[in-house]
């Protein structure tokens, strides 16, 4: 009887993958699958990536440099929201410009995020899945938390390489001085601390009954009210601005209206251009991380698509202008065959208690941001670069947006300079982008709901950990889904699944065995809004709390500590979108 080499080498891996982990040493260490998939499939990939490397140096000879980056990603959008006109006319509404640059690059459909805007973008900028690092829970003001300075970012690995690093638009990743991106390997940055519900935070907001109880000089005098600390608003800040090596400064001194609100993402447009322009010039490689906080919880009067709702208006106003302009940009500057452009969204659409007339409806998969179904994960993309991605492509394979990270990196020369101590979950993927449909790297997914694994999938199969159904997770019967078969995952294969449960088990088991070896980090705490070089007195106030709270028997800053001790309600985020 023959025994195949690859069942041979995979069963070797089982038996003695500690001495294998063990030789991960000055390598980059990926999660304990992508061994799993690299042990049946390296030969082949190492002679791909010869003929790769290649490609590349023929690039760089022609350009006389390496390619320019720019991820441009915005929020809550499921797959199919830009590329397909059929589903275009069902939302009513169009975006030429988006579905152009789909049309001439490369359509994603699996790519795949983290459930919610602050994991998704620190998986991006990290390359590191959400609760490696942290930051899994979406934060509002004030936090008092961030990305913590021990991460490394896509920033800071480019930077070594030689890139000017620029970031413009949302954030989202704390509010403490260490998570500021000009200090996480920016070189310059403007930015949002926090997410679209800001855009409420003003006296339009708490007078339309938008947002209760924050705007008192709007209220009723209450004279039941002792506690005038409890919301602290007036400390808030909304937007940055800072270069590396400085102190940040709060733009437009901390007005908070709505019109600074609309205003944010036109001066991101110009400030992200005229980075570009400029590093152009000087003939310096580039990483653009381009992210507009796009939509307003409070629309304009006058409408210009037939759906009204705040998706398909903010398209026009805000991304659709943005794409124009940086691609009659990068064809002016000449640089546009050695660019890479990828533009995504975050997470899937805001499903559950979205603001009226957003226009965030489900897409063909079930539940949206928050969720562990695929709707809360698997998101509109495309890449575009002329010349190197055939255009007019349509790509099966799965990606994650952690592979951006890593395959970033490979483009620009800098896969040295990734962190070698803990594991970095992206994957790069250059052969699927220069080479197409068929040659991803990746077929696994470990989808966590806050701290918690909530689903596991493995080419298109899909398990649920977490489940309300008592005849399932909870009581050991854990079903499979089909997602070829049953996008929403409403019908559960019990009986013609069972195989796959020890598979998925011992897929689990490897992803915690590996996480013993190193383990997750944990938020940090500290002040917030500190480092502000016109920080004002009711920020400063913040971080250094008055005379009058300084009698307290404690210390009135002591509960930052304790913020990470609170009970995680899972019931308290959004489910699995029924």
């Amino acid at each position: 009887m023959k025994i195949s080499s690859v069942f041979i080498y995979t069963l070797a891996f089982l038996l003695v993958s500690p001495l294998v982990w063990a030789k991960t040493d000055n390598k980059i260490v990926h999660d304990a699958e992508y061994y799993i998939i690299e042990a049946q499939n390296g030969e082949m990939w190492k002679a791909e990536d010869g003929v790769l490397d290649k490609k590349l140096a023929e690039l760089r000879k022609k350009h006389g440099s390496p390619p320019n980056i720019i991820h441009y990603m915005w929020d809550d959008q499921p797959l199919m929201s830009f590329g397909d006109p059929i589903y275009q006319k069902i939302r009513g509404y169009e975006t030429p410009q988006l579905n152009k640059l789909a049309e001439e690059g490369m359509l994603f459909s699996r790519m795949v995020t983290e459930p919610g805007c602050t994991p998704s973008r620190s998986a991006v900028l990290t390359g590191q899945l959400a609760i490696r690092t942290g930051t899994w829970e979406i934060g509002f003001p004030i936090e008092y938390t961030g990305l913590a300075a021990e991460n490394v970012t896509m920033a800071e690995v480019l930077s070594q390489a030689g890139y000017a690093t620029g970031l413009y638009g949302k954030l989202h990743l704390g509010d403490t001085e260490e998570s500021y991106p000009h200090n996480q390997g920016f070189d310059e940055a403007f930015w949002a601390l926090y997410n679209q519900v800001t855009s409420l935070y003003n006296k339009i907001g708490e007078g339309a009954n938008a947002i209760i109880g924050m705007k008192e000089e709007l209220l009723a005098e209450n004279p039941y009210q002792r506690d005038r600390t409890f919301i602290q608003d007036k400390a808030f800040v909304f937007y940055l601005e800072g270069k590396k090596g400085e102190q940040a400064r709060e733009w437009r001194n901390g007005s908070q209206e709505l019109k600074d609100y609309k205003d944010f993402d036109i001066e991101s447009r110009k400030r992200a251009l005229s980075f570009i322009r400029s590093n152009a010039e000087a003939k310096k490689p580039f990483y653009v991380a381009w992210w507009p906080l796009w939509m307003s919880f409070i629309g304009e009067p006058k409408k210009v698509t037939l759906q009204r709702g705040m998706v398909g208006e903010e398209y026009q106003r805000i991304i659709e202008p943005d794409i124009a302009a940086l691609r009659v940009t990068l064809e002016e500057l000449g640089i546009a065959e050695n660019t890479l452009i990828v533009a995504m969204s975050d997470n899937g659409p805001m499903t559950h208690n979205p603001p009226p007339g957003a226009g965030l409806g489900e897409g063909i998969f079930r539940g949206g941001k928050g969720d562990f179904t695929e709707g809360g994960v698997r998101v509109c993309a495309a890449a575009l670069w002329p010349g190197m991605i055939e255009p007019g492509q349509v790509v099966g394979d799965m990606i994650h947006e952690v592979d951006l990270f890593t395959t970033f990196a490979r483009l620009a020369g800098a896969t040295q300079y990734i962190p070698t101590d803990r594991i970095i979950d992206g994957i790069d993927q250059t052969a699927l982008l220069l080479k197409g449909d068929t040659y991803g790297r990746r077929d696994y997914n470990f989808i966590y709901q806050g701290p918690d694994l909530a689903a596991t999938v493995k080419d298109h199969y899909k398990i649920h950990w977490t489940s309300n159904d008592p005849s399932q997770a909870k009581s050991g019967l854990t079903a499979v889904y089909d997602l070829y078969n049953d996008q929403r995952e409403v019908h559960p294969i019990v009986v013609g699944g069972f195989h796959m449960k020890e598979p998925f088990k011992r897929m689990r088991a490897r992803h915690e065995l590996w996480k013993d070896k190193y383990p997750d980090r944990h938020h940090k705490r500290a002040p917030a809004y500190t480092g502000i070089a016109n920080a004002r007195p009711e920020t400063i106030a913040i971080s250094q709390p008055p005379a009058a709270l300084k009698v307290l028997p404690f210390d009135v800053l002591e509960f930052i500590e304790k913020l990470d001790d609170l009970p995680y309600d899972a019931t308290g985020d959004p489910g699995p979108g029924e």
